[in-house]
């Protein structure tokens, strides 16, 4: 799960960095436990490749980013060593987390039929969200950044068009 929370998100990731064969692992964390999920690019035909896992909760992401994988830093008490780690990588942390909760707004707004994420087979592409209507035929792109000077129209365009 610390793998997970760090950005290690494909089994092939996960595996080589913790130096074993995890699907029976990731099986029971996902159907069992209901801690991590597993992800496909949105309208992905194949349910076996181009598989991500991400962790369910955004406490247990923070959890296994920061306190789980520094507990040795909170053995020796040294808390500002660990302030600084977080403070260094809260951006991508907060992004991630940013996402996630556009993603629940959107779901509770009920003008979606379909929300989700995609990215091609390479993970050149990636678009963040993706909020369908079946019924009105409509789709939605977003770009989910923390700043605005850092969101560029044009490569969302591109992409999505690399996703039609």
């Amino acid at each position: 799960m610390s793998a997970i929370a760090s950005g290690y998100t494909k089994r092939s990731e996960i595996e080589d960095l913790v130096g074993k064969e995890l699907g029976g692992y990731l099986t029971k964390l996902e159907d069992d436990y209901n801690l991590i999920k597993k992800r496909q690019p949105l309208f992905e035909k194949s349910k076996s490749t181009n598989v991500r896992y991400k962790l369910a909760d955004n406490f247990f992401i923070f959890w296994f980013r920061f306190i789980f994988k520094y507990n040795y830093i909170i053995e020796i008490g040294a808390y500002d060593k660990l302030k600084a780690i977080i403070e260094r990588d809260y951006a991508m942390f907060s992004g991630l987390a940013l996402e996630r909760y556009f993603v629940d707004l959107f779901i509770e707004s009920g003008n979606y039929t379909r929300i989700d994420s995609w990215w091609d087979r390479k993970g050149e592409n990636e678009i963040d969200i993706i909020a369908e209507n079946e019924l009105e035929q409509s789709a939605v792109f977003f770009e989910v950044k923390r700043q605005q000077r850092r969101i560029e129209l044009n490569k969302l365009e591109t992409k999505k068009n690399t996703f039609l």
